[in-house]
């Protein structure tokens, strides 16, 4: 991310830095980065982590917990006074009391959960019990994908959004807007009808390219599609110009308004996220619904490639050393985790991690190339199915059981949201290239279906105290996380 920060920024970063060491030797903190594109499930990986951990879930694989050196969890307030609070409770009463998913991240949140626990080493055992802060950034991936903007000019923005606008399935999305943006001269006076004009035409082709039937994943600005405060400001209402790179721009042109208000969203939105909130982590899992891009083919699988090696790209990757992060801090871990894994049976749980390495696979090269340790796993932070074996025609079939969301299809068949079934999903392939390459991605052989569930009705213990969230893989997670924190 060389070269996207100004001098200032720099200091106020590496003041940051020092501050957070500081505070460190007093009271051991970790800042985990929690992100994905929408509706990989963010919202409900910290709430699992956290409710598992606050009331003893099971998790075999987490070394720390399973061993019972963790004492107690508990939730401590924020250290960030101008960031919301991860509504936790609440989205536990959805999952619980209502059995309906939370509602997706829209903007930044923060939660610290302190873990106490005791050392794996009998050295470290005599100076007490240990302690450690986990401070949970919850932001969405859309967010990333604005970082590289910092390093363009309006100029060059515009050539490459529009490029990937004509690309594939984009250009019918797009047809409306790149309609508009002929009927505009940019060297005209500029016009406060014609920028807003132009903005939600632009927006409008985003939030097509993302909706469910194309579940495209590249698609900066960011805020464009999550706004919030900003609604309506200066700095949402621009948009991408039919221009060359080197066109000087009029003092009262349209291109002069446009490159200004684009300068201007990198000042106000991308450059405070990433100097005060991204800067700052020590360890970030990605999660990843690989499963709703499959459902829709090879072209969103592509896009969503492009999308996680530009994340990737953004991160400050390499050793967690101290002398190495006083000034300057680096993430020493990336998790990739793809999602829903309790969408397929788990004889396919290695090929669903399969796919996400090539989904992944250069990126994650040049992050081990600079000291950082990275992984991938297929993981259900809540586990919405069970696994049954039926037999047809004398051949036995792996099914999922659960509760499909209303208005889900399968052949034909639409779920009424209350009524349990099972569903054969499908095999993924062995080789991941039979998925992403265009020639082969629709081979008949690979008979895939993904329908949506509900959260499980949680059973009750014998004491009739309901159990924990259950999970496919969320401790082997946690201990990739954080198990040397708690060594």
């Amino acid at each position: 991310m060389s070269g996207i920060t100004s001098l200032t920024d720099d200091a106020l970063i590496a003041l940051d830095n020092i501050q957070d060491t500081a505070s460190n030797l007093f009271s051991p903190t970790l800042r985990l980065g929690v992100t994905g594109l929408s509706r990989a499930g963010k919202t409900v990986f910290i709430t699992s982590l956290v409710h598992n951990l606050l009331n003893g879930g099971r998790l075999p694989m987490f070394e720390a917990k399973a061993n019972g050196r963790i004492a107690k969890a508990e939730l401590k307030p924020q250290p960030s006074m101008n960031v919301p609070r991860f509504q936790y409770e609440q989205h536990i009463e959805a999952l619980f009391k209502k059995r309906i998913w939370p509602d997706s991240t829209r903007a930044i949140s923060e939660l610290r959960l302190t873990i106490h626990y005791e050392s794996a080493s009998a050295w470290s055992r005599k100076f007490g019990a240990g302690t450690l802060n986990l401070d949970i950034v919850d932001y969405p991936g859309e967010w990333l994908l604005d970082l590289p903007l910092l390093g363009m000019t309006f100029e060059q923005w515009s050539k490459q959004a529009l490029a990937m606008a004509r690309l594939g399935n984009r250009e019918k999305l797009a047809g409306k807007w790149l309609e508009k943006l002929k009927k505009i001269d940019p060297a005209k006076d500029a016009q406060e009808s014609d920028a807003q004009e132009l903005a939600e035409a632009f927006t409008t082709y985003l939030r097509l390219c993302r909706e469910d039937e194309r579940a495209l994943s590249t698609l900066p600005p960011g805020r464009f599609l999550m706004p919030g405060d900003l609604e309506g400001s200066p700095a949402l209402t621009f948009s991408p110009l039919e221009i060359e790179e080197d066109t000087k721009a009029g003092s009262e042109s349209l291109h002069k308004m446009m490159r200004e208000r684009f300068e201007a969203y990198k000042d106000v939105v991308v450059r405070p996220f990433f100097r005060e909130h991204f800067a700052r982590l020590d360890r970030q899992i990605v999660l990843v619904d690989a499963l709703q891009a499959i459902n829709v083919g090879p072209e969103a699988l592509a896009d969503l490639e492009n999308a996680l090696a530009e994340i990737l790209g953004c991160f400050k990757t390499g050793s967690s050393a101290w002398y190495n992060s006083l000034f300057s801090r680096k993430i020493d871990k990336i998790l990739f985790a793809a999602t829903k894994a309790d969408h397929l049976h788990h004889e396919n749980h290695d090929r669903m991690e399969k796919l996400m390495e090539a989904l992944v696979t250069k990126a994650i090269a040049q992050a081990r190339y600079t000291g950082a340790k990275v992984d991938v796993v297929a993981m259900a932070a809540v586990r919405a199915t069970k696994e049954a074996i039926i037999k047809q025609d004398g051949e036995d079939f792996p099914v999922i059981l659960g509760t499909p969301k209303k208005g889900e299809m399968i052949d034909g068949e639409t779920f009424d949201g209350t009524s349990k079934t099972a569903i054969f999903p499908g095999d993924l392939p062995e080789n991941p290239a039979q998925l992403l390459d265009i020639d082969t991605a629709n081979d008949p052989e690979v008979d895939l279906r993904f329908v949506r569930f509900r959260p499980p009705l949680l059973e009750k213990s014998k004491d009739n105290l309901t159990l924990t969230l259950p999970h496919i893989r969320l401790d082997r997670a946690l201990e990739f996380l954080l198990g040397d924190q708690l060594a």
